[in-house]
């Protein structure tokens, strides 16, 4: 599973812990049935009861455990780390699509920060005996380095429409000078860009649907299009920036490529790291729904007795 995947899945986690919480406690009800309510007490308990909770209360406890032994060990996290951090992460998700994901999970950019603050931990704590030499980096870059290539790519904005009549009025309206964020408000039927002036970003060729594809990278920057047809109805569209391929050189790469085995050599230290945490520290369950969830760990053997030494065989 790429990374940035790994990241949300553990973001939701997160969210689920928070949702327990909310609704631990009270009377009351937290929805009715044709007026038979059912409580927060009785929906509580119902999600308390299912497998996601003792993930849940795992997840809690790991975060109690890496905050304490970030304190414990000087360990400080910046906002500036965690917005480079997140910003990594977002190039996997173009044209908006970061915004929609965490609408679609119900997440907030404060649930990711404090996700990657976690994350950033482990990586200093596991990280600190962990060595990249240049030598192993300009392999990497030999071995790997079109996947290091930056193709050309467009950034512009459109306005949708439902049919030809419309999309030619838009046409000549932005021709005769109107503004193409208002046009975008008022004609444009994409939801992801209408409120943003119609502005999709930076795209490759590729991503999008083949008509419009082709207008986008041929047009002139700053020229309006005439109608495009594609399957989603009729597009206006006006390139705004137009960036050529790149080669990537080994110095334009060597801080990701050296990010990269990084995490590699990090990644089977992780989770022994945790355990050991855990193992170390002296977690109470109160509920006995998760007493399962913290196993103690095995007692320690005792060291065995030395044997006697065998007699010496007797002169004969």
């Amino acid at each position: 599973m790429p990374k940035a995947h790994r990241i949300i899945a553990g973001a939701a986690t997160v969210l689920l812990a928070a949702s327990l919480a909310a609704c631990s406690g009270g009377g009351a009800s937290i929805a009715t049935v044709n007026g038979a309510p059912i409580s927060k007490a009785d929906f509580d308990a119902k999600l308390e009861a299912s497998p996601t909770a003792v993930g849940v209360l795992q997840q809690m406890v790991r975060e109690v455990l890496l905050d304490q032994y970030a304190k414990d060990n000087n360990i400080t996290v910046s906002d500036a780390e965690i917005q480079k951090r997140e910003d990594d992460i977002k190039a996997n998700f173009p044209n908006g699509s970061w915004d929609q994901m965490l609408k679609s999970r119900g997440m907030t950019e404060n649930d990711v920060h404090d996700l990657l603050k976690q994350q950033i931990i482990i990586d200093k704590a596991v990280g600190k005996d962990v060595k990249v030499t240049d030598a192993q980096i300009k392999d990497y870059f030999n071995k790997n380095h079109a996947s290091f290539d930056t193709p050309a790519q467009v950034q512009a904005r459109h306005i949708l429409v439902a049919d030809l009549a419309t999309a030619q009025k838009v046409e000549a309206d932005l021709k005769a000078g109107k503004d193409f964020g208002a046009e975008a408000e008022k004609y444009s039927m994409d939801p992801g860009s209408k409120e943003k002036g119609g502005e999709l970003g930076l795209f490759r060729r590729g991503q999008m649907v083949p008509a419009f594809d082709q207008a986008a990278f041929s047009l002139p920057v700053g020229q309006i299009s005439q109608p495009v047809h594609s399957s989603f109805g009729y597009h206006i569209i006006q390139v705004e920036k137009r960036t050529p391929d790149t080669k990537a050189t080994l110095a334009s790469t060597q801080e990701r490529i050296a990010d990269l085995l990084r995490q590699q050599q990090e990644a089977p230290l992780i989770q022994p790291f945790l355990t050991g945490l855990q193992q170390k520290a002296n977690i109470q369950v109160s509920d006995p729904r998760f007493q399962s969830a913290f196993p103690s760990p095995p007692p320690a053997q005792p060291a065995a007795a030395p044997s006697a030494a065998a007699p010496a065989p007797s002169a004969t």
